[in-house]
């Protein structure tokens, strides 16, 4: 993944954001990992500890999480969060909808049972 420095905000919190980007999209899925601080300061002609300020900013934000000696990982919880978000936003659009909560928790049993088996 390219991160593109934009000079608007700072450094570490442009690197932060462009990485949850890639992580809420779905461009970077759980257990890929991120390059190492020192390759992604590098690459952008930056001090390592912005880096690793970006990468604390994102497992504060349980988007990542730090094995030792290993790397950065990106975390199943950044997946799961975007779907939340998205059921979320659904959710509320209904409500604008005029549905009630009667009918939304109606709608969300038929889904469910619709999957479901015999040997569930």
């Amino acid at each position: 993944m390219e991160i593109f420095l934009r000079g608007k905000k700072n450094i570490s919190e442009e690197i932060a954001e462009e990485y949850e980007k890639y992580i809420r999209c779905g461009a970077l899925r759980e257990g890929e990992k991120l390059p190492s601080c020192r390759a992604l300061a590098l690459q952008l002609g930056i001090n390592p500890n912005t880096v690793e300020r970006a990468f604390s900013a994102l497992e504060g934000r349980g988007l990542v999480r730090t094995l030792p000696k290993k790397g950065v990982f990106v975390c199943a919880q950044a997946q799961h969060s975007r779907a939340e978000e998205e059921t979320e936003r659904q959710l509320r659009a209904m409500k604008r909808a005029g549905l009630t909560r009667g009918q939304a928790l109606a709608l969300v049993e038929k889904v469910f049972r619709e999957g479901e088996t015999a040997d569930d």
